[in-house]
């Protein structure tokens, strides 16, 4: 390919609306053009990176024991009515008409499109397992698109689903697409580590992401400093307490704490370290006012608490609510003495306290000599709070460190959410009719791409993996208008080509300088200089861009370099 004939525009201004290191640099590199908010042209030099990573995630998944097919992007409303999701799922879901005024939606992914095809096509347990996928634009309607393509609207995913006969079959598939996905990221040079999480709006028992580790991540990740373990923070648990000490001690006395609310503003009024106070958090979950109860010094993890409460979602009552359902002013609940009304839920930590501080119910008091069980009833007992760095491992004695990722794929056990709401069902030996056991599977092409630069850049550019770089090597002339170096570009050219190695040649009427800049920018592994005065002594300068490494090669022998070279990688 010749820079000269290719539509690959640098620029050298950041872009005003780039926040993140990806966006920035695949704007100034040419690589994606804004349609709208959240909605990106993938230009050639990111199409080329992108069909890299499809045949890699296509290779694996066949070799898994994956079919490829391919699913519409409209789909009828009445498939997410079927399944419940048509109301739950949330502005997200971008909803429109036909002419015939029939509701559709874009698809955000394609649990009810690949059930409804397998409950049409699967009718015996000898069908099964079977397991499908599909590489496809998608449609999110997010609030707030960001990022470029980290977080975008419209959005490349290959989305994989499942279906085996139990959970045991169920099971199996999981571990060959857990394994598969190590791979695929691994091939794709990537630092990647899955992570327990949440399974979200998708549904199913358990999950893991896929995290591509980077400072600029918007995941937090808490790993175990000595063993395997390692969680989405709004999943990751550490180390439960210890067993409480026998109930003693005077019943609690009040305290006046006059405008002071905040744990901080009262442990210092007091003299005390916020742990010792108990934080009591009041929420609305539908219909239910909740108090969840956690030490001073932690936070409450949503996902937990709703989880906790069986709930589709939670949200913190207004200052109105809390006084109307407590009685008390906002800042000054607590739990002893609470309304019959109120349903109280209590962390492990916040359990098996000895002796704490807490909000007396009224205002500018608080109480000291709080005791959990003895005050207070512990009747719904979970973990709530948000696992930190320095807290101790759920499984081993280690200490949990905490990471930033960015989540490039995800796996679910989905268990039989949808194939029994759908009925999507099989003949098992017996004749009976049975539910069919489903998992499913998202790669984020395009997030793909992007994580890899963020994991991958200096500060005068992308530093591309070999495997999915736009070009592996980037071809400079010196001087375009000199005829050796014409001449070696095009044999060079010719023999990386046909060694499966493409070149990107820069033939360009520009200064050498603008040219160098260019190839730092957009970061291909390798860059041929081809200089007169370099080939006069018949030798090319090769720069390892990652390294920065320059090193001078006779011409005859630089594809054989850069071919073995290219192949270690």
């Amino acid at each position: 390919m010749r820079f000269s004939h290719a539509l690959i525009h640098t620029v050298r201004e950041t872009p005003s609306e780039a926040e993140v290191v990806s966006h920035r640099l695949m704007l100034r590199a040419g690589m994606i053009h804004k349609v709208a908010a959240g909605i990106y042209a993938y230009l050639p030099l990111a199409l080329r990176s992108l069909t890299k990573i499809m045949a890699i995630v296509r290779e694996e998944m066949v070799a898994a024991g994956a079919q490829e097919l391919l699913m519409p992007a409209v789909q009828p409303a009445e498939l997410w009515q079927q399944s419940g999701r048509w109301e739950q799922y949330g502005r997200e879901l971008l909803r429109l008409h036909d002419r015939h005024d029939r509701e559709f939606c874009l698809g955000p992914t394609h649990e009810e499109v690949i059930t409804d095809i397998v409950r049409a096509q699967i009718r015996s347990w000898r069908q099964l397992p079977v397991n499908l996928f599909q590489i496809q634009a998608k449609f999110r309607d997010e609030i707030r698109p960001r990022f470029g393509l980290m977080r975008g609207r419209e959005f490349i995913m290959k989305d994989g689903y499942s279906f085996d006969r139990d959970d045991a079959g169920a099971s199996a598939t999981y571990e060959r697409m857990h394994a598969a996905y190590r791979r695929i990221f691994a091939r794709c040079g990537l630092r990647c580590r899955p992570v327990e999480a949440d399974s979200g709006a998708i549904g199913g028992s358990f999950s893991h992401e896929f995290m591509v580790l980077a400072d600029s991540g918007e995941d937090a990740i808490l790993a175990c400093d000595t063993c395997a373990y390692a969680a989405n923070q709004e999943k990751a648990t550490c180390r439960p307490p210890a067993p409480p000490p026998p109930i003693d001690g005077p019943p609690p006395a009040p305290v006046a704490t006059p405008g002071k609310k905040a744990v901080e503003e009262v442990a210092a009024f007091l003299h005390a370290e916020p742990s010792r106070f108990i934080k009591t958090l009041v929420y609305r979950a539908g219909e239910r006012t909740v108090a969840a109860l956690v030490r001073g010094d932690r936070a409450v993890n949503e996902i937990k608490l709703t989880h906790a409460l069986g709930a589709s979602g939670v949200v913190l009552a207004s200052d109105a609510e809390v006084e109307g359902a407590t009685g008390a002013p906002c800042g000054f609940v607590g739990p002893v003495g609470l309304p019959a009304g109120v349903e109280v839920w209590v962390d492990r930590e916040v359990a098996a306290m000895a002796s704490a501080i807490s909000g007396a119910n009224r205002a500018d008091t608080h109480v000291t000599g709080v005791q959990p069980g003895r005050d207070f009833p512990l009747a719904r007992v979970a973990d709530l709070i948000n696992a930190e760095a320095g807290d101790g491992c759920p499984r081993c004695a280690g200490t949990l460190q905490l990471f930033r990722g960015i989540e490039v794929g995800h796996v679910f056990k989905l268990g039989t959410k949808y194939s029994a709401a759908m009925g999507a069902t099989f003949l098992d030996e017996q004749g009976e009719k049975i539910p069919a056991v489903m998992g499913c599977y998202g790669i984020g092409i395009g997030r793909t791409m992007a994580a890899a630069i963020e994991q991958n850049h200096d500060d005068d550019g992308i530093l591309w993996p070999t495997p999915i770089a736009p070009f592996a090597v980037e071809i400079v002339l010196v001087r375009e208008d000199d005829a050796a170096s014409l001449e070696v570009a095009a044999r060079l050219e010719e023999a990386l080509t046909r060694a499966g190695h493409e070149p990107l040649v820069d033939d360009r009427a520009e200064r050498p300088g603008v040219k160098f800049k260019d190839a730092d920018l957009l970061g291909l592994p390798y860059c041929v200089i081809l200089g007169p005065r370099g080939l006069k002594e018949g030798k090319v300068e090769i720069k390892t861009r990652a390294t920065g490494e320059r090193l001078e090669v006779a011409v005859d022998e630089a594809v054989a370099w850069l071919t073995t070279h290219l192949a270690a990688t």
